[in-house]
């Protein structure tokens, strides 16, 4: 850790295992603090109200998403389920909108076309409505045309001229084309689960 410098006649750091122990203290922090609030949030996804009747909860949930902007694809009361069809995310000019919760998730929607699917889960424990929500996020992969030339750049995602753009993709990149689950979106189920609770006017009694 420490070397000799003949001429100072002193002992003095080694920049290069200094600057290698740093760089491994400051990943180590960041993946714990990762880590951490993974479990935090996760630990959020899911809320239990006292007195709480499920078909008022799940009504109130529907008009809660479809103020999102959410398109109900599915409400079973019975089953306590209410699944969303997949929904654009909001771009940066979309200011009106709050399907896309945090910086990460904002710059994530703007540079990729993303889209999100919202379920959530209504189950009665003893004297509890228990609620849970998970939002899936799917980012689209459009595989890049063949081209002869650089000079044809312009055709590698579209079908567009060097006289007109357009966003049309090629018949071959529309048939290969997919949505690629890209994992959950914690902040914006516990979003949704905040304003459901806001809604129903009902004090949380616990959260798993």
């Amino acid at each position: 850790m420490l070397r000799r410098d003949t001429d100072m006649n002193r002992c003095i750091p080694n920049p290069h295992r200094f600057g290698l122990l740093c760089t491994t203290a400051f990943l180590t922090t960041a993946l714990i603090s990762g880590c951490a609030s993974n479990q935090q949030q996760q630990t959020f996804n899911k809320i239990c109200l006292p007195q709480t009747d499920k078909s008022d909860a799940m009504i109130t949930a529907e008009d809660i998403l479809a103020k999102m902007h959410f398109t109900i694809d599915k409400a079973d009361t019975e089953l306590g389920i209410i699944t969303t069809r997949p929904l654009s995310s909001a771009q940066f000019f979309e200011f009106w909108r709050s399907d896309v919760v945090g910086i990460k998730q904002a710059l994530e929607a703007n540079i990729h076309t993303t889209r999100r699917i919202v379920k959530v889960n209504f189950a009665k424990d003893a004297q509890d409505l228990c609620i849970d929500c998970t939002v899936s996020v799917y980012r689209l992969t459009l595989p890049e045309y063949l081209i002869s030339s650089s000079a044809k750049a312009y055709t590698l995602f579209s079908t567009s001229t060097q006289h007109m753009q357009t966003l049309e993709p090629h018949k071959q990149q529309k048939k290969d084309m997919v949505w690629t689950d890209t994992g959950k979106d914690p902040d914006l189920a516990m979003l949704i689960l905040d304003k459901i609770k806001q809604q129903l006017g009902v004090q949380q009694k616990d959260s798993i």
